[in-house]
């Protein structure tokens, strides 16, 4: 279970803490080079039970690096906009951008590094690294890092549907093929991946509705579920998420009967690292 945007704003990071010590959340993904990444941090420090990993930021957020050394990627401020397709393009076509990319991508990992948090996972801020050019990257300074784990966006069509219209399902059968890539590129560099997603197609909805839905059916294997969860919701929290009801999905982490639920499973629960781990006992 996974708070992503730890760092963007002091409610959310008051929501994780809170999710944390009285919920079910057992992990958060760090975006290093937000606004509210430093009390994030000191929090993260004071919370034993949560697994932090990095929500690496490459569209629609503040980068790592001065302007001045990625000019391809920022405006002056530091802030990249959140226009995925053309940011795709340029990244998949312009060789100076890659450079640029793979460099931030190195900045932030260096950034997390500081925090003396141990990295339970790596993942991207609108699932960005979903891109086969940004993957590569993040594989490359992932191995330099000692990266054990990263998340696939691979959501189940069942909820897909069922939450974004056949629209959205079809979307996601076209982007099947790159998930599915994107496990061998994983697989292939030795990084391990969750096998299932839940919270794309309700993105900034993951209600109490909602997460009992998802486990009436959880499917077998490793299952992540993530959220966004903070005390005030919508553009209190960024312009760009005006619909989101991250006071809902905070609700939902703390709701008795999401925990009556997953208890009822009887299914570990924690972060990437805690399945390595779990893993290795197997083996041994």
């Amino acid at each position: 279970m996974t708070a992503d945007d730890f760092g963007l704003h002091e409610a959310i990071n008051d929501a994780v803490e809170q999710a944390s010590r009285g919920g079910i959340l057992t992990a958060a993904s760090l975006m290093v080079g937000a606004p509210a990444a430093a009390d994030a941090v000191r929090r993260a420090h004071r919370l034993p039970n949560l697994r932090v990993g990095l929500h690496l930021v490459l569209a629609d957020g503040w980068a790592s690096l001065p302007a001045a050394q990625i000019p391809g990627l920022v405006d002056a401020h530091g802030h990249m906009d959140g226009n995925l397709f053309s940011r795709g393009v340029g990244y998949f076509m312009r060789r100076s951008l890659r450079g640029q990319l793979q460099a931030e991508i190195r900045a932030q990992f260096g950034a997390f590094a500081r925090t003396r948090l141990a990295l339970d996972h790596v993942n991207a801020h609108k699932h960005f690294h979903l891109h086969p050019t940004i993957l590569g990257c993040l594989i490359r300074v992932a191995q330099e890092f000692g990266v054990r784990s990263v998340r696939v966006p691979d959501e189940p069509s069942w909820f897909t549907a069922r939450n974004a219209g056949r629209g959205a399902a079809t979307s996601a059968a076209l982007l099947a093929p790159w998930v599915l890539l994107m496990k061998h590129r994983l697989r292939a560099a030795g990084i391990f991946h969750n096998d299932h997603l839940f919270g794309i197609a309700s993105s900034g909805a993951m209600d109490e509705h909602q997460m009992l839905a998802v486990l009436a059916r959880l499917p077998f294997g490793i299952t992540e579920i993530y959220l966004h969860p903070a005390t005030l919701s919508g553009a209190q929290i960024a312009p760009t998420m005006q619909a989101y009801r991250h006071a809902d999905e905070l609700a939902a982490l703390l709701s008795p009967k999401v925990r009556a639920a997953m208890d009822a499973l009887n299914v570990r629960r924690g972060g990437y690292s805690d399945v390595l781990q779990q893993a290795g006992r197997s083996l041994a």
